[in-house]
């Protein structure tokens, strides 16, 4: 078997010996050293990064088609999500500037273009109560305006700073989860909330405090991973104590416009076999004004 393991063609090693690099490579792959523990751990850290960084790229895409179908972001709290895509992106910054492995945090740089475009789409199609036709253009505008600004200030910023700002994004990761788990609360609903996202966010979490442990070794990265994991697991048991709750609301409700086709079809069936019977009103009859006294004026004929 190693005969063949080991003449693996060209492409195929270097793929593997850059994912798992050559100690690894020729111990699990040519010599099918099984029993080599370190780099079954590192060889699984990596395989999981690998697929968390590639889920991570369309995590938030239900979420997304959810409210342009819907042309609402009914459930959605705005200050979470802006709260959450600056977590994302220090994260991925603080990452980056330290060299980490991309299979590590890659998924948080893709989480902060799509949370972006949802925080514009919130803002887009706000909430009635915060529905002003004539401030939403903008709106839209300075939010777009920030979040480039907040995108170069985290690339150029010192090394030292940035890394308070990773210390931050613990208290930023809280408190971008709890104005949602509020109003989930609160409402007795999770509105156009993701389940897919949030199954994802639980799962990644998970998959991401074996990841940092094994390659990077971080205690910030990993309290954050943490953190985040809880606070996902809220929204997971409120996903499911509130699943069926819209569709309870909206049966409710009586719609008022035209009637559906197939409204329609029951009233021309249920109309057949009767007979319409039309009766033409009649007009009231004329009033006569007599005086008030009730005498009858006449004139004297000399």
């Amino acid at each position: 078997m190693t005969a063949i393991t080991q003449n693996l063609p060209r492409f195929i090693s270097d793929l593997g010996i850059s994912i798992i690099g050559d100690k690894c490579y020729s111990s699990l792959v040519e010599n099918l050293n099984v029993g080599d523990v370190d780099c079954l751990k590192y060889s699984l850290s990596k395989g999981l990064g690998i697929g968390i960084v590639v889920g991570g790229s369309i995590m938030k895409v239900p979420q997304l088609l959810l409210i342009l179908n819907g042309r609402s972001a009914r459930g959605l709290s705005l200050p979470a999500y802006v709260l959450e895509t600056l977590a994302y992106a220090i994260t991925a910054a603080y990452s980056y500037r330290n060299e980490f492995p991309f299979s590590t945090y890659g998924e948080n740089l893709f989480l902060t273009i799509q949370n972006t475009i949802i925080t514009l789409l919130i803002i887009y199609f706000p909430t009635p109560s915060l529905r002003n036709a004539q401030a939403i253009g903008p709106q839209v505008a300075i939010a777009s305006a920030a979040s480039i600004v907040s995108a170069a200030a985290l690339y150029i910023v010192p090394k030292d700073i940035l890394s308070l700002l990773q210390m931050a994004t613990l208290p930023l990761s809280l408190f971008s989860k709890l104005p949602q788990i509020t109003q989930n609360a609160r409402a007795q609903s999770t509105g156009q909330l993701s389940a897919f996202a949030v199954i994802s966010q639980i799962v990644g979490c998970l998959a991401r405090l074996f990841t940092t442990a094994t390659e990077v070794g971080d205690l910030i990265v990993t309290a954050g991973f943490a953190l985040a994991l809880v606070l996902n697991l809220v929204l997971g048991a409120q996903m499911w104590m509130y699943w069926g709750n819209d569709q309870k609301e909206d049966f409710g409700k009586t719609q008022i416009g035209s009637p559906s086709e197939k409204e329609k079809e029951n009233w021309a069936s249920e109309r057949q076999g009767r007979v319409d019977v039309v009766v033409t009103p009649k007009s009231p009859a004329p009033r006569h004004n007599a005086s008030p006294s009730g005498r009858k004026w006449a004139r004297k004929i000399d």
